[in-house]
């Protein structure tokens, strides 16, 4: 396993609710990942956020590590929950805040 690896292994399982994403939560540099922070904090989801463009190789290592394509990927407790599209999706559906104070709460 990479250094890169190893840090996001670390990152998701030390925290509750992790996104990786192009920016940050305060200045997201695209569309989705704001869709994304948005969908998160209006559950009340306390985020650690990576920039990808900030860490050397954090970019493809978080593709590799999940095996999906696109940025942003959200995690939950440990275990990858998916990207913009499906986060919004669970937060539409209530689903979002189930698994955030699931999170929270274990």
């Amino acid at each position: 396993m990479s250094d890169t690896q190893t840090e996001i292994k670390n990152l998701v399982t030390q925290n509750k609710v992790v996104i990786f994403m192009k920016g940050t939560p305060e200045a997201p540099q695209c569309g989705f990942s704001a869709q994304a922070v948005k969908c998160l904090n209006a559950v009340g989801a306390p985020i650690v956020s990576v920039d990808i463009f900030s860490v050397p190789g954090m970019r493809d290592g978080v593709k590799q590590f999940t095996n999906w394509p696109t940025i942003p990927q959200v995690f939950i407790n440990g275990e990858f929950v998916g990207g913009c599209d499906i986060v919004t999706e669970l937060f539409q559906r209530g689903e979002l805040k189930t698994l955030v104070d699931s999170a929270l709460n274990s």
